[in-house]
């Protein structure tokens, strides 16, 4: 499939096969981790049986597999900046493994974290910035501590059927958009389009009542590469969208965080406190929380969108605005629960 990646027929197709590829695998290894890598319930688990858990090999290696096929069959992108991304991904994807299987300290696990999220900070264009306005060692410092988080977010939040994939597939979709109108350099648009076929396919292994998670191995290497993603959507001007895009993942992690940390609780420990969670505890059901979740995030690539067509400070204002306000009507709706 020679060519650039800017043709809606390329994208279309990396998507589906990414998908097929996702779906075949997963349901591959299911007997697999049936035997080896269950997740059994406990007080804070959202799952009432064991299961298995480490889907996510799957989803990463349709979306490496998909992109860099479309690489190798001939398409005009940057190979060196991804071929970092995906070693990166290769590592805090193997901590992930090692960590659903058996137990990592808090501090080695952060530490090969920020190793992973080194990496991925390394492989940005070193002319571009996410703050021109800032030395470029602290604008990469602080992309190296945003990175880490997001990273973590991201495995905090995957802790209810098919919440990962309400929220990032709109995200990659979304981002695969904003490359076609120029906001993302090839090889972005081609790892966002394969992470989104990817997490189609594992969708139907992951409908409530799941069959598979994704577990450490899935989340940790989804939230590295959506949040290279985003670095460099923020680095090519664009720092509006780039935070609009996750803002409800932002939002409920950071503020839940905060929470924690405000009462003295051991806020590095597994929990029932996201808003998410609340929300199942108050009676709302699981495809109703993510239903609220995927149609929230169609909305922020909506909005964002706008700041990709039209920027400016007093567009990217009041998207940012439109977006928090949106954000903050569905963790209220949440935390509220079924009334």
């Amino acid at each position: 499939m020679p060519g650039a990646p800017g043709t809606m027929s390329h994208l279309v197709a990396i998507m589906v096969v990414a998908a097929i590829v996702s779906a075949a695998l997963t349901f591959a290894l299911l007997p697999l981790l049936r035997r080896h890598a269950l997740a059994h319930p406990n007080a804070r688990s959202s799952h009432r049986v064991s299961t298995p858990q480490g889907g996510g090999i799957a989803v990463i290696a349709a979306t490496i597999g998909a992109s860099l096929a479309f690489g190798m069959a001939g398409a005009v992108f940057n190979l060196a900046p991804l071929a970092l991304v995906f070693a990166a991904t290769m590592i805090i994807a193997i901590v992930g493994a090692i960590d659903d299987l058996w137990v990592i300290g808090v501090v080695p696990r952060l530490l090969l974290h920020a190793i992973a999220v080194g990496i991925v900070v390394v492989s940005l264009p070193p002319e571009l910035r996410a703050l021109p306005m800032l030395p470029w060692w602290f604008d990469r410092a602080l992309l190296l501590l945003a990175g880490l988080w997001f990273v973590n977010l991201t495995n905090f939040m995957d802790g209810i059927d098919l919440m990962t994939v309400a929220e990032f597939v709109p995200m990659t979709a979304g981002l695969a958009l904003f490359g076609t109108l120029g906001a993302l350099p090839p090889e972005a648009v081609v790892a966002s389009v394969a992470l989104c076929g990817g997490l189609i396919g594992f969708a139907p292994f992951n409908q409530p009542v799941a069959r598979i998670f994704l577990g450490d191995v899935g989340s940790l290497p989804i939230g590295l590469l959506a949040g290279w993603l985003l670095m460099v959507l923020a680095c090519n001007g664009h720092l509006v969208a780039a935070l609009i895009l996750p803002l409800y993942y932002l939002a409920d992690a950071t503020i839940t965080l905060l929470r924690r940390m405000a009462r003295g609780e051991p806020f590095w420990q597994a929990h029932r406190t996201h808003f998410y969670q609340r929300a199942t505890d108050r009676g709302l059901t699981v495809p109703a929380i993510v239903a609220r979740v995927f149609a929230v995030n169609l909305a922020l690539v909506a909005i964002a969108t706008t700041t990709i067509v039209w920027p400016g400070f007093q567009v990217g204002a009041a998207a940012l605005a439109a977006a928090t306000a949106l954000v903050a009507w569905l963790l209220y709706d949440l935390a509220r629960g079924r009334p």
